[in-house]
């Protein structure tokens, strides 16, 4: 301590000063280093919230006409439905009126039109969240006739109804047809959820 100190008094103020202010900036440069790199370890995503973002493969000839598989992308459920030619056939007369029979207000691609509101007509993909109360709506297939309903899905919550291209009945308090998000088919059965063709070119 003494060597210290009497090195310290052999200086001079002006070189004590340099000498103060190059351990203080010597400091104060490692403490930045330190919380920038903080920063940018809390700002960086976990693998858990990577992996929910990543678009999901659906192998789609596993399905058998008429079941549905349920996927998880960005924490939302998808719906994929493998219809069957009577659910197709249902959706030129689905036993009541739409809301939004042609999809000009649904949460959808560009590249989904028609009836079917699908890429392939025997195959559906639709998020499963209800568009009045973001409840998962239940999957009923097959027809009422008390109801005159052809089938699709109903929402637990309020009952609101959707046919089996997931587009909203009259009656309930559900306004929107259910959304589509993007997907595109890598081959002839394996689509993918969460991107479209464009995206992945």
């Amino acid at each position: 301590m003494d060597e210290v100190t009497s090195v310290a008094r052999d200086l001079d103020s002006k070189q004590r000063r340099r000498l103060l202010s190059a351990a203080t900036c010597s400091v104060a440069a490692g403490g930045v280093a330190g919380a920038a790199g903080l920063f940018v370890a809390v700002m960086n995503p976990s693998a858990k919230t990577k992996a929910t973002v990543q678009p999901v493969k659906v192998d789609v000839a596993k399905l058998a006409p008429g079941q549905m598989l349920v996927v998880n992308w960005r924490s939302i459920p998808v719906y994929v439905v493998k219809r069957t030619a009577a659910q197709l056939a249902s959706l030129s007369s689905p036993g009541g009126e739409l809301i939004d029979p042609d999809s000009q207000n649904a949460d959808q691609p560009a590249y989904i039109r028609g009836a079917d509101r699908s890429l392939r007509p025997d195959v559906l993909v639709v998020a499963g969240v209800c568009t009045h109360f973001n409840c998962a709506p239940k999957y009923r297939p097959d027809p009422d006739a008390k109801a005159s309903w052809q089938g699709g899905f109903v929402c637990p919550c309020h009952g609101s109804l959707f046919d089996m291209a997931g587009r909203v009945f009259k009656g309930g308090p559900a306004s929107d047809n259910l959304a589509v998000p993007p997907y595109f088919y890598e081959s002839a059965d394996v689509l993918v959820i969460g991107a479209s063709a464009e995206d992945v070119v």
